[in-house]
């Protein structure tokens, strides 16, 4: 995907959006086998398990958003410092590094899928820690290009204009790559394992991701709609704050299972769904004063300006909203304490788990990949295309569906097996045999079908953008 109409971090960038596309799409592919699985046990049976499957899905969505987010680094740093971006030659090299590590990973998680209870285990096939199964030797490799990266981040950034956004880039990287290493060592005792374990679940996706999502959010609005960079900065630092607040205190809510003191219960539920909130305002402040400016402008005769990156902007209009929806909305309703006592470990977490990831992070992933398609081709405006339209129709109306669908079977277990049945053995099975759970199972089937179909009119169009003269006029 390089371009000679780039500099060298720009060009970079598209190589991490095109591998991170790669690994989007292998991760719906593995996410459809999966739940084939749950409706047909018997897909792949003794070929691929469904544990397998369900680790590649998930860390695959893991790898791909982490991808996205260094390729969208190196495309906005030259935009915001005005200098070429420092140590490109090793950023070049680790990435390389970093796409033979994931492939050799998943390799071994197809082909080997288990291996003994021992330390080989937990160095060259799996840790066993949903989320961040990867092994040992692949974590090591996974902290040292991260320290690469930020390297490259903090040198250019120091060097050239330190705008807000890079500024708060800058310390959000360190988190980032620092968060990380609380997943990379292993206690015999099962709640201290799991505390450690949730401050990478919770304090580096939803901390240190969500303040990565503003920044990526302000530079996005001031590049497609000429954002007045002092009012997207200001609800940065905002963010900053509520975020590193909110999200270290809202981390809280996981710990009604680990025996920590009950306040966390109460502290946690309420500060969690506190945390889309400035993102929000920052796209509701920022698209209110840009309408006023269009009206103003048109009054005084002049032309109205111009989305000029209508499918990126969709995309990032979604981010706000499905944020608001996936991390606000559906995460708050299961996370009081009162509530999770019945909904933990049910379909409950895999709703909102999917809508979160997919409207907080994905959303505006791909929207800076069509910033960088925009750039790559030198298109001056780019328009929607019915391949555009119709791809986000389905990705998100597929995603919308499974939603519904895991919060209805989840309703089912949590009514039968728990409410019902006291949370037995019994009562789970009676609760996976529930015709509503069953329904369920099968429309998320059915919509992640669309949300496939979806990803592949994105490819289309993602890879034909430039060569049809719509995208020019």
């Amino acid at each position: 995907m390089a371009s000679n109409t780039l500099n060298e971090s720009k060009q970079l960038a598209t190589w991490y959006f095109t591998f991170a596309f790669i690994l989007f799409g292998a991760q719906l592919l593995f996410g459809l086998v999966a739940a084939t699985q749950f409706v047909m046990p018997g897909f792949l049976f003794e070929i691929l398990d469904f544990s397998v499957a369900r680790t590649l899905h998930i860390n695959a969505l893991v790898v791909w958003m982490v991808f996205a987010m260094f390729g969208s680094v190196y495309w906005l740093l030259p935009d915001e410092t005005g200098i070429n971006t420092i140590g490109i030659k090793m950023g070049k090299l680790l990435y390389w590094v970093f796409v033979a590590a994931i492939a050799v990973v998943v390799l071994v998680y197809i082909f080997v899928q288990v291996g003994p209870a021992d330390q080989t285990t937990i160095w060259f096939i799996m840790e066993g820690r949903e989320y961040i199964e990867a092994p040992r030797w692949a974590d090591i490799g996974i902290v040292v290009v991260a320290l690469g990266f930020v390297a490259n981040l903090f040198l250019t950034g120091m060097k050239g204009k330190q705008t807000g956004i890079v500024t708060v880039l800058m310390a959000d990287m360190i988190a980032f790559a620092g968060l990380y290493l609380a997943g990379m060592f292993f206690t015999d005792n099962i709640s201290v394992d799991q505390y450690w374990w949730w401050w990478v679940i919770h304090l580096w996706v939803e901390a240190t991701w969500e303040v990565f999502v503003g920044a990526i959010a302000a530079y996005g609005l001031i590049t497609m709609i000429g954002a007045h960079r002092k009012v997207v900065e200001m609800w940065l630092w905002i963010e900053v704050a509520m975020l590193f607040g909110s999200g270290i205190l809202g981390m809280g809510h996981h710990y009604f299972w680990i025996g920590t003191p009950e306040y966390w219960w109460e502290i946690g539920a309420l500060f969690s769904a506190l945390e889309p909130i400035p993102l929000v305002a920052m796209f509701v402040h920022v698209l209110y004063d840009w309408g006023k400016t269009q009206g103003a402008e048109e009054e005084a005769g002049n032309p109205a300006s111009v989305i000029n990156n209508k499918p990126a902007f969709t995309w990032f209009v979604l981010n706000a909203f499905g944020n608001f929806l996936g991390a606000g909305i559906w995460g708050f309703f299961h996370t009081l304490p009162q509530v999770n006592l019945y909904t933990h470990g049910t379909q409950f977490t895999s709703a909102h788990g999917h809508l979160a990831f997919f409207g907080a992070y994905a959303t505006i992933l791909i929207g800076m990949m069509y910033i960088a398609v925009q750039g790559k081709n030198n298109i001056k405006v780019l328009k929607n295309t019915k391949s555009s339209i119709w791809a986000v129709s389905m990705i998100a109306g597929g995603v919308m569906g499974m939603t519904v669908a895991l919060t209805i079977a989840g309703y089912v277990q949590v009514l039968v097996s728990r409410a019902q049945m006291g949370a037995t053995w019994a009562g789970y099975f009676d609760g996976q045999e529930g015709m509503w759970f069953a329904q369920g199972m099968d429309w998320r089937l059915i919509m992640g079908l669309v949300t496939f179909l979806g990803f592949a009119l994105l490819a289309k169009d993602l890879l034909t953008t430039g060569k049809n003269p719509v995208h020019e006029r």
